[in-house]
């Protein structure tokens, strides 16, 4: 099963080091990983994506509270968090093939981030099953290149407190 996971870290020398090194000695492949500042310069957080049983991950995350550096580690469960990702995609582009590229890029509302003779790059953000369709769509025109910054995510902001309707989450 597919889990991802938010921890907050010292922006310290190390911390990605000794949390990534974790999931390595155990035999966890990391899917995807995005590290950086959160609201306040001193605390970084790392969303990493892995697909281990329920019982694992809660073993890994009671392992990370005892690392130096870790401040929090939460599951950003599905529903309750949002989570994005940012990909280029550098497709071909003859002009007999731009008005569609164009046409498709427009309904995933990615934007063109650079223009040549022979390609269009495009810039997509979104939930990464968006990434994942447009990515499906756009390959059989040519996908020449394609990079991925990996997952980040929080919590929503309208997720109710166990128990308590939304609308007193607020008061």
């Amino acid at each position: 099963m597919k889990h991802t996971i938010s921890v907050l870290v010292e922006n310290k020398p190390g911390a990605l080091t000794r949390v990534t090194s974790m999931f390595a000695r155990r035999g966890f492949n990391i899917e995807s990983l995005a590290v950086g500042e959160t609201e306040r310069h001193d605390v970084s957080r790392i969303t990493l994506r892995v697909d281990c049983e329920k019982h694992s991950l809660e073993q890994i995350e009671k392992q990370m509270h005892k690392l130096v550096n870790v401040l929090r580690v939460t599951e950003l469960a599905a529903g309750e968090s949002l989570e994005r990702e940012l990909a280029l995609f550098k497709v071909s582009a003859p002009p007999s093939a731009r008005a569609e590229l164009m046409a498709l890029g427009e309904v995933f509302n990615a934007r063109i981030a650079d223009l040549g003779p022979d390609a269009i790059v495009f810039e997509l953000t979104g939930p990464p099953e968006d990434v994942d369709s447009f990515e499906e769509l756009v390959r059989p025109h040519g996908l020449q290149e394609l990079v991925r910054t990996g997952r980040i995510g929080l919590t929503r902001a309208t997720r109710a407190a166990k128990g308590k309707p939304a609308q007193q989450v607020l008061a």
